[in-house]
């Protein structure tokens, strides 16, 4: 009798990637597939699918080699769970960026063998992905490597210090509320569409931080994110007890941009809560703000340095300076997840205020299975 595989996804937009990857996966066994309702993409993702879930059923069942299809009943990562036990499978498999520990964990559970299968084309076709194929969204999410919080007038006024920001290219769809300034990247779709405007990129991030912040906001999102958005490479934000940074330094050039990518590991977590508040039970104060500072100082001269070593001692540095003064940033699980990796990376921190989204590694060895990132270049 074949052996039964699992396969989930949302499958928007079917193109040669999803079809090179259903036909990977039936390479194991009969192929059971299933979709996540539109109500779930929404949730996940913050927006509708361009197609909804009766077309994309319709077309996954029409692939040859899938045997059966349907569309998840639950909600979250693990909408699947119920159909997961219907059909009881003896193998799961996702692709690199579809690699959540909540994934194994649970096939662990089942007594299910998991399996992680990379991102392959059809020979003699180009790769595809659905983030790709909807390229007219060229707005780029960010990420903080190190100073976190420091762009918040209540930590930069104790010591000022820098905020480490890339702006990173539309290549993979994040979730929403995973500390990739998603909400702010939100703000410049309404603001501006699927594409930065021309103009100079930090009259547009001032432009940005403000409609994204009007008048009677209680909660001030930080200006690293619309910089972080706007302003391509690497970027040194200082701040000095205001909102908007007093001095920014910009690093374009290709080898320090390869170094960062190539050093960098991102491993999906859940997204953050809905009640998520990294402001609760707060501690800040001058000496947790100073070693924020002086982590995102080393940060920088780090990178500028290509020295891989000295960069994840700073990420580090700065993640746990961050925790000290937000407590709430972290919970048992992420301490559980960093100690898997701990052995394997020189450095670690979470993506935005953490509470979910992305555990960010900074590695000499490549980390198995983790999502890899690719930093704007150039200001279109």
């Amino acid at each position: 009798m074949p052996r039964k595989v699992f396969v989930s996804g949302c499958f928007d937009m079917l193109h040669s990637g999803h079809v090179a990857f259903l036909q990977e996966a039936a390479t194991y066994g009969d192929l059971y597939v299933a979709l996540g309702s539109d109500a779930t993409v929404y949730e996940l993702k913050g927006r509708l699918p361009i197609n909804n879930q009766d077309e994309r059923l319709y077309m996954v069942q029409a692939v040859s080699v899938v045997k059966e299809a349907f569309v998840s009943s639950g909600s979250g990562m693990l909408d699947f769970v119920a159909e997961l036990r219907r059909i009881k499978p003896d193998l799961f498999i996702v692709n690199a960026d579809g690699n959540i520990p909540q994934k194994e964990a649970l096939c662990l559970s089942e007594g299910i063998e998991y399996r992680v299968l990379q991102r392959q084309p059809h020979e003699g076709l180009p790769a595809r992905s659905t983030t790709a194929l909807r390229r007219v969204d060229q707005i780029p999410y960010r990420i903080d490597l190190a100073g976190g919080w420091l762009d918040q007038p209540f930590v930069s006024q104790h010591v000022p210090g820098p905020v480490i920001t890339i702006s990173l290219e539309p290549t993979i769809a994040f979730n929403e509320r995973s500390g990739m300034a998603t909400s702010t990247r939100n703000a410049a779709i309404d603001l501006w569409g699927l594409k930065l405007p021309p103009g100079n990129p930090e009259k547009l991030a001032k432009i940005l931080f403000c409609y994204d912040n009007p008048p009677g906001t209680e909660e001030i999102s930080g200006s690293q994110d619309a910089l972080g958005i706007v302003l391509p490479g690497a970027n040194r934000l200082f701040y000095q007890g205001r909102y908007w940074p007093t001095g920014i330094e910009s690093l374009t050039d290709e080898p320090t941009l390869q170094f960062i990518e190539q050093a960098l590991y991102l491993i999906p977590l859940d997204p953050r809560a809905a009640d998520y508040n990294p402001l609760a039970d707060r501690r800040v104060n001058a000496a947790d703000a100073a070693a924020l500072a002086q982590a995102a100082e080393a940060c920088w001269q780090a990178v500028q340095a290509r020295d891989i070593q000295a960069f994840g001692t700073a990420v580090r540095r700065s993640f746990e300076a961050q925790i000290a003064m937000f407590p709430h940033m972290v919970n048992q699980a992420i301490h559980d997840m960093i100690a898997q990796y701990s052995a394997r990376s020189l450095g670690w921190k979470l993506s935005g205020a953490g509470g979910g989204g992305y555990l960010i590694l900074v590695a000499a060895e490549a980390i198995p299975n983790a999502v890899r990132i690719n930093i704007r270049r150039v200001w279109e």
